[in-house]
């Protein structure tokens, strides 16, 4: 394993659209929690799937719970209301009065997206008898509704809360800048609640030493700032929030590479619960990890749910550990044949591994009839009946290499 590399970790604001729905559905969670201490219910018989939409001046939040009877609907004779399917009908005043304060407490005030303005729906149910029978402990029985999880992630002693550093220092990028607005820090209150950042730390002998690129990506809501200007309001922030020395005169920055970005959050990207659990996780390897940069610039900020589109060109001497992406591994190439691994050693590839590897290595170096110049013209396939007994013998045999169905990984 290398000791000395790069490694990129990205992280988004509480004002980013996905965010605005994991604090929503986290609201809601800790709404019902709350409501079931105060009735006495058991805790262990609450359930909630909350997932959270948002869009311009719009959120919807749906999915299957049981809760107290203070969320629920009650009649005029004070019994709880059911729907069709005889479950409890939800009272949706107070998920609504939930999620209203979660946007004012981020700071959205704007035309496209209010915490006062915004039109709500709850579309919250009772759970489904069938998942409950996976999830209701009831004598001696496995409890569990099916579902699979993927847990990535370490302790690390390379900072004080024991997260790697490159995932740490973009949080903490993102949580000054976050404290400022809020606080109304000089031009600070120009910057909007919606914001990414991106860090690419460089490691020497297995430590983190210094970062050779900085993405911020921050709304502001003043129209007339150049991404100069906003730099100029960041980087203070910034460097308070790095380690001293981390920072040379090497180092990249990229500040709204892509120019104005005063049309933010769910105003203009609708948001979604848990898209962002690559932010969430101990360390986000970029699937670039290993790639050769093609250009100091960066390429236009893309929000996805995978960190392809929106990592930066990093070094092409990272460790194998530092990227989470399949084609990054290679593995991958292993399990390749021979002849799709020559394909590939013909052309400049986006996969990191081919070349690099011992399987691509002596696949480029190996002769091929595939990459090999002709200096007659490629004979024609002979048509041939398929009732014939020549086709029966060809179909048996090993076909002609332009006939052959191209292989993609």
């Amino acid at each position: 394993m290398r000791q000395s590399y790069l490694f990129t970790s990205e992280s988004v604001s509480e004002g980013h659209p996905d965010k605005v729905c994991d604090r929503i559905s986290d609201e809601i969670v800790d709404l019902v929690f709350r409501e079931a201490k105060k009735t006495g219910m058991d805790p262990s018989q609450v359930r909630i799937a909350c997932e959270t939409l948002a869009t311009t001046n719009r959120v919807v939040i749906a999915g299957e719970v049981r809760v107290p009877e203070t969320l629920l609907k009650k009649g005029k004779d004070g019994k709880v209301l059911k729907d069709a399917s005889g479950a409890p009908v939800v009272n949706p005043a107070k998920f609504k009065s939930t999620a209203r304060k979660a946007i004012r407490a981020i700071g959205y005030e704007q035309d496209g997206f209010h915490w006062k303005k915004a039109k709500i729906d709850v579309l919250l149910h009772g759970q489904s008898a069938d998942i409950a029978q996976g999830v209701d402990e009831k004598g001696n029985k496995d409890v569990g509704a099916g579902d699979q999880g993927i847990m990535f992630g370490y302790a690390s002693r390379e900072t004080p809360e024991l997260l790697p550093a490159p995932i740490y220092y973009a949080h903490k990028i993102l949580e000054i800048l976050t404290e400022a607005r809020k606080a109304g820090e000089g031009a600070a209150v120009k910057l909007g609640p919606d914001a990414k950042s991106q860090v690419t730390v460089r490691y020497e002998n297995g430590v983190p030493v210094g970062v050779t690129q900085i993405v911020v990506s921050t709304q502001h809501v003043d129209a007339s700032l150049s991404s100069e200007d906003v730099r100029t309001i960041i980087e203070p922030y910034v460097r308070q929030a790095l380690p001293e020395g981390w920072i040379g005169k090497d180092t990249v920055w990229h500040v709204n590479p892509t120019g104005k970005f005063v049309v933010g959050g769910p105003d203009g990207d609708a948001g979604l619960t848990g898209r962002k659990i690559i932010v969430d996780r101990m360390a986000a390897a970029p699937s670039r990890a290993r790639t050769p940069p093609r250009s100091t610039a960066l390429p236009p900020m893309r929000r996805a749910t995978s960190p392809r589109t929106s990592s930066p060109p990093a070094s092409p001497t990272a460790p194998p550990s530092s990227s989470a992406t399949p084609s990054a591994s290679p593995s991958r190439c292993r399990s390749m044949s021979t002849s799709t691994a020559r394909a590939r050693s013909r052309k400049p590839s986006s996969n990191p591994c081919c070349r690099r590897c011992s399987t691509c290595r002596r696949a480029a170096s190996a002769p091929s009839s595939t990459s090999t110049s002709r200096s007659t013209p490629r004979p024609r396939p002979t048509a041939i009946s398929a009732a014939s007994p020549a086709a029966t013998a060809a179909s048996r045999g090993k076909r002609p290499i332009w006939s052959r169905p191209s292989r993609r990984p």
